[in-house]
């Protein structure tokens, strides 16, 4: 695997100045956009605004000229016009700037005009030797080191999914959405054309960056097909790579062209090399970061056995389905395990695989107990648990019982989170997968708390099952891989 400060990645990622092209006091400027979510976001580094004529922008000190800063950056952050784009580059080349993100369009995916201009961009970088992401990109967020140039800020801390991407809005339009189910970037990348940079070198950096756990792919086409087989192949064994490619139908194939001028292949060949390097592939973006989700948390399973857990017979036959079409073996619980349960539960209860309580003794027992004797089965391999959070029963019960709103609240929010950290506890004690699923929003304390403690928690049981399924697929490979298998 490569060394991460050996990667040419290493200073876009981890600049400690950025000299920045296009932006300006004009607040509907891209570069402007751009410089502002930097500057909000609290990177902690040097940044030299250039600017022909403005003495400084958004409060910053400019320069007119890149060979006016009063020392070489680690980084260009290039958003100007096309036309004079090569010309930034000569001067950067010439200032002793040897990293760059050009973020302008209209050059290769524009069609001959622009693939021209591409191939003198690329002949000046090779001049200077600068190693540089784009064009027609949106460049990096390294979220661990407050680094975010791109146009949208983000919420939350920084997570372990890193990203290589040959579209830039998945780069900056996904910060909101990860943060909703419990996930964020590490590092993300958008390759744009590859003029310089590709996927290949990005899957490298994430490879050896120590915040990734799951390097997640969008892909449109691979130029460097036998590198990049080789790079997943000495990063599978060590961490999982979750692909979306959609490249493989004729309406992907003319989308990916015009976007970054990729050269898509037909879907079966990707498939193929997906499995010959240990990719798992995701079939949409929500497969993508639910696959993502399951394996930065979740430990290798033992089998495929699963026990769901429910409090109500239709979610768990809904998940009893998704698991069977998902390949997961619903298994039988011992007599043992029945005799344990018999006490935790109401007799209108099914001991069955699903175990549908149908109503609590003790809500503890719902988060604890009864999920307890489950896990210890020795047929059980993997729980996924069905919750209604408790607070829309506690709280409203605790008012009518004469208990102050405010009162009840506090008193709501400490028994779900006394609840969920018990829950949590299990994943340490039995060292099994473990997977929670619900009806209720994303945003509600119990699945915040449970997101928080490395539970994933979907809105939907054939989400939480085929992202199991994709577990298990991993680890497959895995074995394969490390044993000098095909995969």
């Amino acid at each position: 695997m490569t060394e991460l400060s050996s990667s040419p990645l290493y200073p876009i990622a981890n600049p400690k100045s950025i000299a920045v092209f296009g932006a300006s006091n004009n607040v509907m400027r891209m570069g402007t956009i751009m410089l502002t979510t930097m500057v909000s976001q609290g990177y902690e580094g040097k940044i030299y605004p250039v600017h022909p004529s403005e003495e400084h922008v958004l409060g910053l000190t400019a320069y007119p000229s890149v060979l006016d800063l009063p020392e070489v950056p680690d980084l260009a952050l290039i958003i100007l016009p096309t036309d004079i784009v090569c010309q930034t580059m000569d001067e950067c080349g010439r200032k002793g700037i040897r990293h760059a993100i050009v973020v302008s369009g209209g050059f290769r995916e524009s069609g001959s005009a622009g693939a021209a201009m591409q191939e003198e961009l690329e002949r000046i970088a090779d001049q200077y030797g600068i190693r540089f992401l784009g064009p027609n990109c949106l460049g990096v967020a390294n979220l661990h080191l407050k680094l975010n140039p791109t146009p949208i800020a983000y919420e939350g801390p920084a997570g372990f999914v890193g990203l290589a991407s040959q579209s830039g809005s998945f780069v900056t339009q996904m910060h909101d959405y990860l943060y909703r189910m419990g996930l964020g970037f590490s590092t993300a990348f958008s390759v744009g054309n590859e003029a310089n940079i590709d996927i290949v070198d990005c899957m490298e950096y994430l490879g050896a960056c120590p915040h990734t756990k799951v390097i997640a792919l969008y892909i449109e086409g691979i130029r460097r097909g036998k590198e990049f087989i080789e790079a997943a192949r000495s990063i599978v064994p060590h961490k999982p790579i979750v692909a979306l490619y959609v490249g493989g139908s004729e309406a992907g194939r003319r989308a990916g062209l015009s976007h970054t001028g990729a050269i898509a292949g037909p879907d079966g060949v990707y498939d193929g090399m997906f499995r010959q390097c240990g990719i798992i592939r995701a079939g949409t973006i929500t497969e993508l970061f639910d696959y993502c989700l399951a394996l930065g948390h979740l430990p290798c399973p033992l089998g495929s056995r699963a026990v769901i857990q429910t409090h109500s017979g239709g979610p768990g036959a809904t998940a009893a389905d998704s698991c069977g079409r998902a390949g997961l073996e619903l298994t039988e619980l011992s007599d043992d395990t029945v005799e344990k349960l018999k006490p935790l539960i109401p007799h209108t209860a099914s001991i069955n695989n699903p175990v549908d309580i149908t109503f609590s003794k003790n809500p503890l027992y719902d988060f604890y107990q009864i999920p307890d004797v489950l896990l210890s089965d020795e047929n059980t391999d993997i729980l996924m648990v069905y919750f209604i959070s408790p607070h829309i029963f506690i709280q409203p019960m605790m008012e009518r019982a004469g208990v102050p709103a405010d009162e009840a609240e506090e008193k709501s929010r400490e028994i779900i989170e006394k609840n969920c950290r018990s829950f949590v506890s299990l994943k340490e004690k039995y060292k099994k997968p473990i997977v929670a699923y619900t009806y209720r929003s994303l945003e509600e304390q119990m699945v915040r708390t449970l997101l928080a403690g490395g539970v994933p928690v979907y809105n939907d049981p054939d989400r939480a099952a085929r992202s199991l399924a994709a577990v298990l697929d991993y680890y497959r490979l895995r074995d394969r891989i490390s044993a000098g298998g095909a995969g």
